[in-house]
């Protein structure tokens, strides 16, 4: 009985290996990514002769805040990027320019080559926390956080990544 191959396309990669890019400046220490999410609304109607029948129709999509979490360090990155829209001088001393940036998600294989990568636009952040609880009791890592607000993403078909590697099962 001949030994079945099996394509690489059957076992999904795992979710630990990573990196995101700010522009083309790689952003050390990102230890959590959320989901890239989007969610288009539902708009539903009925046709005037089908009473029964609602009839559904996409309507607006929305690209869901992404959340960036690393380890605190020196790395001032992610404070001068938030610092972008907001000032304790007030509105005077904010200025917006630099305030979008588009990012980079690559995921990669246990080699820890790309193997996909998706562009994700026009973020800026509405949300920053630079120091987390403290306690002296834990023994935990201070991690700094962002949220971000983007205009959407899309995944990088053109991204030529790992060739599917044919897997043959031990006999």
């Amino acid at each position: 009985m001949p030994i079945q191959a099996f394509s690489r396309e059957i076992d999904p990669y795992k979710n630990f290996k990573f990196r995101v890019y700010m522009g083309a400046t790689l952003v050390a220490g990102v230890s959590k990514v959320s989901a890239l999410k989007r969610t288009t609304e539902v708009i539903t109607n009925r046709s005037g002769g089908m009473e029964s029948t609602v009839v559904n129709s996409p309507g607006q999509s929305k690209a869901e805040p992404i959340t960036l979490e690393r380890g605190l360090a020196l790395d001032r990155k992610f404070e001068e990027w938030a610092n972008a829209v907001y000032s304790p001088e007030g509105d005077g001393g904010v200025s917006l320019s630099g305030m979008r940036r588009n990012l980079t998600v690559e995921l990669l294989n246990l080699k820890g080559q790309p193997v996909m990568k998706w562009q994700v636009f026009g973020c800026w952040v509405s949300e920053y926390t630079a120091l987390p609880e403290l306690d002296a009791n834990a023994n935990a890592f201070a991690f700094e956080t962002i949220v971000l607000q983007n205009h959407g993403f899309i995944r990088d078909t053109g991204f030529a990544g790992e060739d599917p590697a044919i897997f043959t099962p031990a006999a």
